[in-house]
This record gives structure tokens, C-alpha cells and sequence, in this order.
């Protein structure tokens, strides 16, 4: 054999090894735990064939590694470039057999190249996170590398998107990259996120809690907000990040994908003729106003299971991608509170720095009262929603179905935040408040009188506040209509370093 076959041999043996990681040992008990590996989660999510790995050979630098005194190859995380459905990507997926998958120096060098190398190139990047956290050996530097990476997850904020799936644990300083990016999943049973642990957090309050009741997969997605998405089982995460993608572009320059559909664009859907109650007291779906109007009844909600009076998610219309905020008259009559408003503001922002048309759907009685809500900020959180919907500068068209009362009418996307088309049901209501307010203050005017004078579309369409009363089977062609008029929008911000959002 000639030196160059012999080291050509030591190459691929070289490969092979590391991709075993940890060894066959510890990817027994990943799976043992119904976790898959690094590798075979990059597998899952990447077009096959498409992978090239980065920096295989890296080697932690610590010199007093306590007991664990190897050096394996990739140092804990699995880096490098491939394509989904065809589109390029950039990745990372931290590897639990190799020191519990815990970050070094080293590897945040490895996961800042991947994220430096996505915002030279414009594409999307994906981090699968499973970590026992900072690796203490290392000390300071390991809390540098946390740093360096926060850093770069802001810095690319708004350029290219970034998603991050919780596979495993993600605990302490580790939690805030995740929360730095624009989409957060974790899958359930096996997945928790937190600052401090059961046992800290024993000592330190006395409660008693179980990593899941801490930070588990349900308790983000439906009481906290981190995460976006709760999964069912990995598989199930990585199809929610393909399906992600499917909607939002490769970068802030870039248009979003578009999807052929067989959908008319003048398709009409009589039943939204009939959706909206007699009663103005008795609740309907949102949803079924949604799929009627979307292409082929399609639409991918975020955060399903959090703050459900209000809906965001994306959809298709006309073949192009547009971001969906929704009041849900079925969950609290619809009012705006303090996380519905942080939701919905968060997905407008995401919609505009991306370039994604917003499409508001409105039928709000107004803010949430109480003293739970005075204390807690429902002024400064409402002014996140008042903030992001003015400063957006996507095509945003906007629909009043039923109700749209005081300040809640101003704050979802009205025609005074620069909404570019608005249009009216016969059955909106656009008003100061209701009529059972309005005439305790309005002595000698009866709620009929008032229900005539203001409670109807028609003064808002008389001065201009809204473009047409429009048949609700209609919506779906109009709003189309309106989008593709709308493609060549030229909207800019004064100049500024950067604004200061009510946070």
C-alpha cells in the first residue's frame, strides 16, 4: 500500500471515529432515553447528501479536563452547511455523548463560524440544542463563549432567520441564545429549559418542582411564551422546522418562497356570510374565518397554545406568503391583554423585518381591565403591539369583522399606524365602546340610537378610515387583490440609530 492509500485509510478511519462521538456506549443511552443522536437529527432534517461538515477535527483547548481527560474530535457539536427542499441552510447540533454535550471555547468558536458564515451567505440557521450547559472546567471561558454567541444571535437578528429546537436540556446562561432567536420548538417528554434547576431552586424557595413542572416543553409553549412550539417526538420537531421554512424567506433581502396552488383567488365562501352571530355577545371561531380565506384552508400557527386570544401564524394567499394576527372572539371574548399583545407585537416584527405581508383580521372589544393588568403593564405591553404595527412597513391589510372598540381599534392595525388597505364586514362595529358603555355616559341616548349612529362601518367609510364595506364571502378575493397591488410598497422609517421600543 503506498504512503498515500495508507493515509487516505487513516483518514476515513479518522472519520468514522468521530462520528461516533462519545462512543457506542453513550449512544446507546442517548437512545435509551428516546433521543436521537447529533448526527441523526442533522439526517433527519437536511436534504440527503447535502451535509458538509465543518471543523471536524477541533479539539477542546482545556488543559485540566478533570476526569474526563480525552480530546475527541468535534469537541460536543456537529456544525456545517446543507440544503432543505432544496434551500441552502447553516447548522448546528450539539452532541449529548461527548462531555454531556457541553459548551467549551471551542465550540462556541464552532457554533460562531456557522452563524458568521449564514449572515455572509444569507440563509437560514438551525441550532439543535442538547447540552448540560457551560462546561465548568473550562471557567471563564467557557461563560465567553455563551457571550459570543448571544452576540451574534442579535447581531443577525432581522438578516437571516433563526431557529433554535430544544432536544435535550438547556439550562442556565444556555436558555438565552434560544430566546434570542426568532422561533423556538421543544419536544415533549425530553426537552425542559430554565435558569436554575429543581435542586437551586429547592434550596432557594423550597418549592418542589420536577425538571418538566419547571421547564418542560408544556410549560413554555402555554404559560411562559419561550417556546413557540411543543412538539410530540422529535420527528414531529423537525417537521414543524421544514414547515417553518416553507413560509418565511432565506434572508431580509430575499423574497418569501411561493407555493403553486390550485386555490381560485375569487373562490367564494358563502358560510362567512353566515359566521358572524346575531347576538354581539355570542362568540364564533376565528379559525373557521381563516381557513375559509387562506389557500387550500392552510395555516401554521405559532404559539397555538399561548396567549389563544389571540392567533398568529402563516399562511399562503394567492401562492405568496403572508403573517396572520387574528382576535379569537372564542377565548375571552377576544380582548387584548398583556401576552396576547407581546405575542402578536413579536410576530409583526418578525413578519416586517422579513418582508411578510401582515393580514389583520379584527374583531376586538378592547384591553383587558383589572388591577391584574394595570400592575402587570398592560400599558407599556399594549404599546408593543401600538409600536409594532405602526413601525412596520410590509403590506398590511386589515379586516373588521365584528367589533373593533377604543383604544384596541387604534392598536390593531388601523388605517391611523399606516395601514395600506382596510376594509369593513357590514356587521363591524367601529367605535369609542359599545353601546351599554356608551350611553351611561351619553344621558337621553338610547342603545338603539346608538347602535344606528356609530355602531356600523359606514361613519369609518364615510371619512376614510376604511377603503370598502365588503360581503364577507368576498374577503379571500379582496384581500388577494389588495396584496398584489400592494407587492411594490415603498414605505421607509426616519432616520435613527435605532428606535426604543416600549419593552
Amino acid at each position: 500500500m503506498s504512503i498515500q492509500s495508507e493515509k487516505i485509510k487513516a483518514l476515513v478511519e479518522r472519520r468514522a471515529e468521530a462520528r461516533m462521538g462519545g462512543g457506542q456506549k453513550r449512544i446507546d443511552a442517548q437512545h435509551a432515553k428516546g433521543k436521537k443522536t447529533a448526527r441523526e437529527r442533522l439526517a433527519l432534517l437536511l436534504d440527503e447528501g447535502s451535509f458538509e461538515e465543518f471543523d471536524m477535527f477541533v479539539h477542546h483547548r482545556c488543559v485540566n479536563f478533570g476526569t474526563d481527560a480525552s480530546h475527541p474530535d468535534g469537541d460536543g457539536v456537529v456544525c456545517g452547511q446543507g440544503t432543505i427542499d432544496g434551500r441552502p441552510v447553516y447548522v448546528f447540533a450539539q452532541d449529548f455523548t461527548v462531555s454531556g454535550g457541553s459548551l467549551s471555547k471551542t465550540m462556541s468558536e464552532k457554533i460562531c463560524k456557522v452563524l458568521d458564515m449564514a449572515g455572509r451567505a444569507g440563509a437560514p440557521v438551525i441550532g439543535l440544542n442538547d447540552s448540560g450547559g457551560a462546561r465548568i472546567q473550562e471557567g471563564i471561558d467557557s461563560l465567553a463563549g455563551y457571550g459570543e454567541i448571544f452576540e451574534r444571535n442579535i447581531l443577525y437578528s432581522g438578516v437571516v432567520p433563526q431557529i433554535s429546537c430544544i432536544m435535550g436540556p438547556c439550562a442556565g446562561g444556555a436558555v438565552y441564545s434560544p430566546a434570542l432567536t426568532d422561533f423556538t420548538i421543544m419536544v415533549e417528554g425530553t426537552s425542559y429549559m430554565y435558569l436554575t434547576g429543581p435542586a437551586v431552586v429547592k434550596s432557594v424557595t423550597g418549592e418542589t418542582v420536577t425538571h418538566d413542572e419547571l421547564g418542560g416543553a408544556g410549560v413554555h409553549a402555554s404559560k411562559s411564551g419561550v417556546a413557540h412550539f411543543a412538539a410530540a417526538s422529535e420527528d414531529d420537531a423537525i417537521a414543524k422546522i421544514k414547515a417553518l421554512l416553507s413560509y418565511i424567506p432565506q434572508n431580509n433581502l430575499a423574497p418569501a418562497p411561493v407555493r403553486p396552488t390550485s386555490d381560485p383567488v375569487g373562490r367564494l365562501s358563502d358560510s362567512l356570510n353566515d359566521i358572524i352571530p346575531d347576538n354581539p355577545n355570542k362568540a364564533y371561531d376565528m379559525y373557521g374565518v381563516i381557513r375559509e380565506i387562506v389557500d387550500d384552508g392552510e395555516f401554521l400557527e405559532i404559539h397555538r397554545d399561548y396567549a389563544r386570544n389571540i392567533i398568529v401564524g402563516f399562511a399562503h394567499m394567492g401562492g405568496k406568503s403572508v403573517g396572520i394576527v387574528a382576535n379569537q372572539p372564542a377565548m375571552l371574548a377576544g380582548v387584548l391583554d398583556i401576552n396576547a399583545s407581546r405575542k402578536a407585537a413579536r410576530f409583526v416584527r418578525f413578519c416586517d423585518a422579513f418582508g411578510i405581508p401582515l393580514v389583520t383580521l379584527v374583531d376586538v372589544p378592547g384591553f383587558l381591565c383589572g388591577t391584574q393588568q394595570e400592575y402587570g403593564a398592560i400599558i407599556t405591553n399594549g404599546a408593543k403591539l401600538l409600536y409594532a404595527y405602526g413601525e412596520a412597513t410590509v403590506p398590511k391589510v386589515t379586516v373588521t369583522l365584528r367589533k373593533s372598540y377604543g383604544g384596541a381599534h387604534i392598536v390593531m392595525s388601523s388605517k391611523y399606524l399606516r395601514s395600506d388597505v382596510n376594509y369593513a364586514w357590514p356587521s363591524a362595529e367601529i367605535a369609542v365602546m359599545g353601546a351599554k358603555g356608551a350611553v351611561e355616559v351619553l344621558k337621553g341616548v338610547t342603545e338603539e340610537e346608538y347602535n344606528e349612529l356609530f355602531c356600523n362601518p359606514y361613519q369609518a367609510a364615510e371619512k376614510g378610515y376604511i377603503e370598502d364595506v365588503i360581503e364577507p364571502r368576498n374577503t379571500r378575493f379582496r384581500v388577494i387583490r389588495a396584496l398584489a397591488a400592494l407587492e411594490g410598497k415603498r414605505q421607509g422609517l426616519p432616520d435613527k440609530k435605532h428606535d426604543n421600543l416600549p419593552l
